[in-house]
């Protein structure tokens, strides 16, 4: 498995946290910034992220901004993506089980570090269950189409 990985200003800790639990799961991984805690604009990070996943470059993207709302607005318009705004372990399971999300987005200002690494590692270790499921998720592929 293959994790783009950026976040804005207002996400630059957690991200931090999430590399160190992607090194420590040995799950390969792109960091696609940003560097600074100046102001910059989500859409720039999350697209990047979004194009990436849905070119297939990545298996999967994590995106962190102040609330992960932002996020995943703008990576949702990407066509192929569906990233889920997280902040509980059971959604995050949830997620991957149901919808087979491919964009995990978190807000640090929500949820602290520990909290996102657990919601981050149940989303990286959690497969699709298929199924019932799969038909649903086609039907959302299918209009995207």
């Amino acid at each position: 498995m293959k994790i783009a990985i950026a976040s804005d200003h207002g996400g630059i800790n957690i991200r931090e946290e999430l590399k160190q639990l992607m090194d420590e799961m040995n799950i390969a991984y792109e960091d696609f910034g940003c560097e600074c805690a100046t102001s910059v604009d989500y859409p720039d990070y999350a697209l990047l992220v979004a194009e990436k996943v849905a070119s297939g470059e990545f298996d999967r993207g994590i995106l962190v901004c102040g609330t992960g709302i932002g996020m995943s607005i703008a990576a949702n318009k990407v066509k192929g993506i569906r990233c889920a705004l997280v902040h509980d372990v059971f959604s995050a399971k949830a997620t991957r089980q149901h919808n087979d999300t491919n964009i995990l987005t978190m807000g640090e200002r929500v949820i602290g570090p520990g909290l996102a690494r657990e919601i981050a590692r149940v989303w990286l270790e959690t497969e699709f269950e298929g199924g019932r499921h799969a038909n649903r998720v086609s039907k959302i592929t299918d209009y995207e189409a």
